[in-house]
Parts: structure tokens; C-alpha cells; sequence
């Protein structure tokens, strides 16, 4: 797909700029790399991203769902049933997230290693 010559992410009034924030942002990677596997019920994801505050979660699942990346699945049911799930657009995110979740494994111990020798050094 051709990239629109107007927009530029460095410039600060571009709204692909909101769009990379958002794929940037740790919580919706972690949750894109959790529906990777297919449709998750809120507190299977919940329990899959560890450490995410319901709160947080609920408004990531709403931006993400706004900007088209995620699916919600309301089944009337007693109790009622949600489920999530990639839209082909969020699909589209899942190469990109895993290579930056192995870069992220592959050289923690090299990041742990710089942190700690500047620290030292400060």
C-alpha cells in the first residue's frame, strides 16, 4: 500500500502520529500479542497480560477498538458474554510486535547490563 506523501509522523499535527503513540504504547502491544491467538473474554486477557489494571485494560480495548485494531463480541447471555479479537487491520500488527517482543528477550540482559554501568557511572 502506497504511503500518503502528507503524512509524516515527526511532524507533530500529523494524525499518524496518535496512531504510532498507540501501537507504541506497552499495554496495547501486550494485548495485541495476546489476541494474536484469537478471541480472548476480558478476564482471559486480563489474566494473560499481567499486571494490567482492569481500568486500563477496558480503555485500551476501547481506543484499540475505535481505531479499528480490535473486535468486541457481545453475546446476550445471563451472565452476559464479551469476547475480543484482532480485526484483519490489528492482525496486520502482529509481525511487527513480535519482532520487537523477541528484540525485547533476545537484549534485556544487554539493556540490564547498559542501565547498569550508567548508573555507575552517574
Amino acid at each position: 500500500m502506497p504511503q500518503h506523501p502528507a503524512f509524516n509522523v515527526l511532524t507533530a499535527t500529523c494524525p499518524s502520529r496518535t496512531s504510532l503513540a498507540r501501537i507504541a504504547n506497552k499495554w496495547t502491544a501486550m494485548i495485541v500479542s495476546a489476541l494474536g491467538g484469537g478471541r480472548l473474554r476480558f478476564s482471559a486477557l486480563r489474566s494473560t497480560v499481567d499486571g494490567i489494571s482492569g481500568k486500563v485494560l477496558t480503555d485500551t480495548l476501547r481506543d484499540l477498538e475505535r481505531d479499528g485494531l480490535v473486535s468486541r463480541h457481545v453475546y446476550a447471555e445471563v451472565p452476559p458474554r464479551v469476547e475480543y479479537e484482532l480485526t484483519p487491520l490489528g492482525r496486520t500488527l502482529r509481525t511487527p510486535l513480535r519482532a520487537l517482543n523477541r528484540w525485547a528477550e533476545e537484549h534485556i540482559e544487554q539493556v540490564l547490563a547498559a542501565r547498569e554501568a550508567y548508573d555507575t557511572r552517574s
